[in-house]
């Protein structure tokens, strides 16, 4: 469906709908921009203290800040941040209040509910993978009407390790993230392979938001540049009649936030089966698709 919207334009709408995703520019302001940068910095350099994932905890107790397994002093690697919008000011006014909010009420509002947020980070150097999958199997819900905003903090390319993804995969079935009754996280290898064929990269310069369909299947690779920080901003909105029928994997304080519109008092279904993920009991979902957080062994 497309919605009349104030801040995209009918193209724009058309794209998202075709494709499972469209990239934005304008997403946050120039200073806005620079507070949330000068905080990814902050946070980096904090992370040369430590020597495995570390706090403040999350509401269910995991570590907040998570680091890849070769983190060290002299070369940090802080790859994911929990929920960043219960600790700092600047992401939590971005994520109820920029004009990415209104890109998200254009597609699957007016009434738009917040789930969660982190930030995935591929500091220069950065091994980091992220396997196929799509979002939806890890946060499953009544309807697909749910939207992970990508705010790029960074200018990103295929030169730092960009996003990449397969359009018009959210028209398709749901991937399993289960070999043989484990779950991996991940789309099984066949399947990968044939979307690493038809893959695309999502770039783009700082201040721009990739707006992403739930089922839009994507993965990344390494960051191979010496210099070049790749640091993302996901927030995930739903519809708000779009119910969880799994638990979070992200709990947050804020979950069920209402930033656009109204609550709403019933639930809309469509038909669909999808399978419940299994809850991480780590930092992050990383650990998860096989890649160990520092030290932890996790």
């Amino acid at each position: 469906m497309t919605i009349p919207g104030n801040i995209l334009s009918e193209k724009q709408q058309a794209q998202f709908w075709r494709d499972g995703y469209v990239i934005v520019d304008g997403a946050v302001d120039a200073k806005t921009l620079t507070l949330l940068r000068q905080q990814m910095d902050d946070w980096a350099a904090e992370s040369r203290g430590h020597a495995e994932p570390y706090g403040p905890p999350t509401v269910d107790g995991r570590p907040r800040f998570d680091l890849e397994e070769n983190h060290s002093p002299d070369r940090p690697a802080l790859r994911r941040i929990n929920n960043p919008a219960e600790i700092s000011d600047v992401f939590h006014a971005v994520m109820t209040d920029a004009p990415m909010v209104d890109m998200v009420a254009d597609l699957i509002g007016p009434d738009v509910k917040y789930h969660h947020c982190k930030i995935n980070s591929k500091l220069p150097g950065s091994q980091m993978v992220v396997h196929y999958h799509q979002d939806f199997p890890y946060t499953p819900h009544t309807n697909d009407d749910v939207i992970t905003a990508l705010l790029l903090l960074d200018d990103v390319d295929v030169g730092n390790g960009c996003l990449m993804v397969v359009p018009g995969t959210h028209k398709g079935t749901i991937g399993s993230l289960f070999q043989d009754g484990v779950f991996t996280g991940k789309v099984n290898p066949a399947l990968e392979q044939d979307y690493l064929a038809r893959q695309v990269p999502i770039e783009g310069k700082a201040g721009a938001v990739c707006l992403m369909h739930t089922r839009l299947a994507h993965g990344s690779e390494p960051n191979p540049s010496k210099t070049r920080r790749r640091a993302i901003y996901l927030c995930v909105y739903s519809a708000a009649d779009a119910i969880p029928i799994a638990r979070n994997p992200m709990p947050s304080k804020l979950e069920g936030t209402i930033v656009r519109g109204r609550a709403s008092a019933t639930a809309r279904m469509i038909p669909l089966q999808v399978e419940l993920p299994q809850q991480p009991k780590s930092a992050s979902f990383f650990t998860v698709i096989g890649q160990k957080s520092a030290s932890s062994g996790a």
